[in-house]
């Protein structure tokens, strides 16, 4: 499990008074992918990059200007070939779950340019143990 605090930006609230449904799909990939270069061996950073094949999340609450979330992100499963889950959950202070996701990766090998199988030494240091 890995966990960053987040804070909305001005421009990150929308006419309604709360964080815009853009905003929460990136803020899954900029705690995915820092949860990628936090664990990662430099070595995978170096050789292969994550791209998003799905998205599914779910809207439970809001959050306002001067609020913050605790973003919590794992991986339950081994992968599937090239592809792996990745579940996120943003909650408030208050400890409500304000948005989950789950979504799918595909690991992309940069030298060749094309999706590969996710390699057993990549996907082992997000294992559950």
């Amino acid at each position: 499990m890995f966990e960053l605090q987040i804070a909305p930006a001005p421009a990150d609230i929308d006419e309604l008074g709360h964080v815009n449904n853009a905003v929460w799909v990136r803020w899954v990939q900029d705690v995915a992918t820092a949860h990628w270069l936090s664990a990662a061996d430099p070595a995978h950073v170096e050789a292969y990059i994550w791209v998003v094949v799905r998205h599914e999340i779910d809207y439970l609450g809001n959050v306002g200007p001067g609020e913050t979330v605790t973003a919590r992100t794992w991986v339950g499963e081994a992968p599937r070939g090239a592809r792996f889950d990745r579940h996120v959950e943003f909650t408030g202070p208050d400890g409500r779950v304000r948005v989950r996701a789950k979504t799918t990766w595909a690991i992309v090998d940069k030298a060749a340019g094309r999706i590969v199988r996710v390699p057993r030494e990549v996907a082992e240091r997000f294992l559950p143990a």
